[in-house]
């Protein structure tokens, strides 16, 4: 999966005393899209470094091996780098290089929060970054502000040799997906599991079984996986609203179209690999 980097060492300790070497690689996010170089496709996605930067309004996030990798400050529309072009976040997915897709998906997180908590949700006063941790403060009502993770589920549901698989109605993901869903308050995950599975296609579910997790910061989210079997008829209600198609399909079936980085991918693979 995208968070799996072999032999590279990620490091996301909270600091505010790195200083940028001209080396270190700077993330430009504009809303949805990122300043980056190549397509993920045909070439290699790289990343714009501090020498490219004039301006050098930089926050430090984390570090990857011996790189620091730091989020533009700045007014992202005055910032041009010759190779690099705004792209959609979406072409992080491209997984290619994981090393460089995993740092952009890591990047947008924070570069949401920060973005969305300039003010105190409490007073409305502006906030200032903590000396001490990662955490934004309020500066009159001392309210304290930290990264939002939310928690999700996806669930792979097997009836015999078949997997339910769905395809999103209104989202810009295309691919196969499983059920997924939040967890809303005063739920376990397991709770979740069965409460989205019937909500989106009207079936029961049994014999849950965790099967990982995964990190999103595309979405801010934490993922947890869990494999599961009907409890009863296995006939879809699908939920119209959410879902364009859900359907059963076979191991046969199931083609890897592309490199399984996100928890649902692994987890439809690893169905189509058992025996």
């Amino acid at each position: 999966m995208l968070q799996d980097l072999g032999r590279h060492v990620f490091k996301n300790e909270f600091s505010l005393r790195h200083e940028p070497r001209d080396e270190d690689f700077v993330l430009v996010f504009k809303e949805h899209e990122i300043l980056i170089g190549g397509d993920g496709l045909h070439e290699p996605l790289f990343l714009p470094q501090v020498s490219n930067v004039t301006d050098k309004s930089l926050l430090y996030l984390f570090s990857i091996d011996s790189r620091g990798y730091y989020l533009y400050c700045g007014d992202s529309i005055n910032i041009h780098i010759e190779g690099f072009s705004f792209q959609s976040h979406m072409v992080l997915r491209s997984d290619n290089p994981r090393i460089v897709c995993f740092a952009g998906f890591t990047a947008y997180h924070l570069f949401n929060f920060y973005q969305h908590n300039r003010f105190c949700g409490r007073c409305g006063s502006p906030t200032i970054h903590s000396q001490k941790e990662r955490a934004l403060l309020c500066t009159k009502c001392a309210n304290i502000i930290y990264p939002r993770i939310a928690p999700a589920v996806i669930v792979g549901i097997v009836h015999e040799d078949k997997l339910l698989v769905t395809r999103y109605k209104d989202r810009p993901y295309r691919g196969l997906a499983l059920i997924a869903g939040f967890c809303e308050i005063g739920e376990t995950p397991e709770d979740t599991a069965r409460r989205e599975c019937m909500e989106e296609v009207g079936l029961r579910i049994k014999d849950l079984k965790y099967c990982g997790s995964q990190p999103w910061g595309l979405d801010s989210n934490v993922l947890m996986g869990f494999m599961a079997s009907v409890d009863g008829e296995p006939v879809i209600r699908r939920d119209d609203g959410e879902l364009a198609e859900a359907f059963w399909i076979t191991r046969d079936e199931i083609t890897q179209e592309d490199s399984p980085i996100s928890l649902t991918k692994t987890m439809i693979l690893n169905f189509k690999m058992q025996i």
